[in-house]
């Protein structure tokens, strides 16, 4: 029984490790465009996890993430709890984009928006045309 305990402890530090490192699994340019929906804070930051994660095992990865609907909260300066998150993707090449019929229809200024975001007119247009270009897509968020 000692044995085993001893056994299961020794490989305890190694499954934990295998799980945290991510490595390159392809240099691909692989094209994803994402698309955030939800106002809700842990899909947000699962969402910034799960953009590095994508960038670490693609690096060549071109990624967009279209926020509409309650998911233009993710980019509102006052409101996103992910503005750092979002600004260190940016700069690493993902383009975060609102829809302006969003902004319309709640009356948001594009001045109350994150400086590292561009705008398209119809969200869920430009994820059609995306895929239209051959570009993957991801649901984000629930």
């Amino acid at each position: 029984m000692l044995r085993f305990v001893l056994l299961l402890l020794l490989a305890l530090p190694i499954s934990v490790a295998a799980q945290t490192e991510t490595q390159v699994v392809t240099n691909k340019k692989l094209k994803v465009v994402f698309q955030l929906t939800t106002a809700d804070t842990l899909s947000q930051k699962a969402l910034i996890k799960q953009l590095n994660n994508f960038l670490k095992a693609a690096p060549n990865a071109q990624l967009e993430v279209v926020c509409h609907n309650n998911g233009i909260t993710f980019l509102q300066t006052q409101v996103t709890k992910q503005a750092e998150g979002i600004k260190a993707l940016a700069a690493r090449g993902v383009d975060f984009v609102a829809c302006e019929n969003t902004l319309r229809e709640r009356k948001i200024d594009k001045k109350d928006l994150l400086p590292e975001i561009s705008f398209v007119p119809a969200g869920v247009v430009e994820i059609v045309l995306k895929q239209d270009k051959g570009w993957a897509y991801i649901k984000a968020g629930i």
